[in-house]
């Protein structure tokens, strides 16, 4: 196992889940909620995230051989997703990837936001699902790879919740304006990652090696 793959590992955890990009929208659906309220729900989007993550690792490899899709294929689609995701971290604008008008709407609207909008499909949406089925599938059921992945995506939940749980604090420190900047930065780091995956994904699509 070489230390590239832990550096992507890693890398890919933190970008995708963003979690100083989870201060606004925590602030924003716990407006009215008490101090244990707030940290109720928080607790319960981690939980129900780490979930989703959890069973989509285990079960997504299984998925993708009974329908026949390849490893370069789901490579170069999930860094095809994952560069989308980044133009709009680098732009300020809200990835469809992630939450629709409609599902924000039905958030806003939502008693207890825990499962929606906050752990699906803020925390594990889309683009989380598909980073954990790539790093999966490339660590080729090595055990100390598969670690490193959930070891990488354990650490950036528990850096969320943490960021979750003290979003007043920390937004009233950073302001909006840092928050918008570390996440432009994280969106420079995941466009970079996501062009990897797809030159990764091309280098070992059969079509090269005629």
């Amino acid at each position: 196992m070489t230390s590239a793959f832990i550096a992507t590992a890693f890398a890919t955890a933190f970008t995708i889940i963003d979690p100083v990009g989870m201060i606004p929208l925590t602030v924003s659906v716990t407006a009215n909620a008490s101090p244990a309220q707030h940290s109720a729900i928080v607790d319960r989007a981690i939980v129900v995230a780490a979930i989703v993550i959890l069973v989509m690792g285990i079960l997504g490899k299984p998925l993708l051989d009974s329908l026949g899709i390849t490893l370069p294929a789901f490579t170069i689609a999930g860094g095809a997703l994952l560069f989308l995701i980044a133009v709009d971290m680098l732009f300020g604008r809200k990835t469809g990837t992630k939450q629709t008008a409609e599902e924000e709407r039905e958030g806003a609207e939502s008693t207890n936001p825990a499962v929606f909008p906050l752990a699906v499909p803020m925390i594990a949406g889309p683009g989380t699902i598909a980073t954990v089925l790539v790093l999966v599938t490339l660590a080729g059921g090595d055990g100390q790879k598969l670690t490193v992945v959930f070891a990488a995506y354990a650490s950036a939940l528990a850096v969320t919740w943490l960021c979750m749980r003290l979003s007043t604090q920390i937004l009233r420190v950073i302001g909006t304006t840092g928050t918008h900047v570390v996440t432009r930065l994280f969106g420079i780091l995941l466009s970079a990652l996501a062009v990897q995956f797809v030159l990764n994904g091309l280098a070992e699509t059969p079509l090269l090696h005629h």
